[in-house]
C-alpha cells in the first residue's frame, strides 16, 4: 500500500467513527462535547469550551503514545484524526452561533 493510501485509509476510517455508531450512542459532537464541557466547568471550577474538550481528548490520546516501550497503535492516530474533525465541526458551529446577532433584543 502507497503511503498516500495509507493515509486516506486513516482518515476514512477516522470519518467512518464520527460520522456513524458513535454519533448514535453519544449524539454528535457538539451536543456530547458541550455536556464534557459543562461537567469539565463544574468539576474543575473553570469555563470550558467544546474546543477545549477536543483538544483534551487529542492530548489523551497522545499521551497514550508517547516514551519508551510503548507499542504503535494505529487506533490511537484514528482516534485523534476523528478527534480532529469534532474540534473542527464545533468550532465552526460556536464560531457561527458567534456570529448570529442576539435574538433577544
Amino acid at each position: 500500500m502507497s503511503q498516500d493510501a495509507l493515509r486516506v485509509e486513516a482518515l476514512r476510517e477516522a470519518a467512518s467513527l464520527i460520522s456513524g455508531s458513535r454519533d448514535a450512542d453519544y449524539g454528535g459532537p457538539y451536543e456530547n462535547f458541550g455536556r464534557i464541557a459543562e461537567f469539565w466547568t463544574t468539576a474543575f471550577g473553570r469555563k470550558f469550551s467544546r474546543r477545549d474538550v477536543a483538544t483534551a481528548l487529542i492530548l489523551v490520546k497522545l499521551s497514550r503514545d508517547v516514551g519508551p516501550g510503548i507499542p504503535y497503535k494505529p487506533d490511537t492516530w484514528v482516534d485523534i484524526a476523528g478527534y480532529a474533525g469534532c474540534g473542527y465541526e464545533v468550532g465552526s458551529l460556536e464560531k457561527e452561533k458567534e456570529q448570529q446577532p442576539n435574538q433577544n433584543s
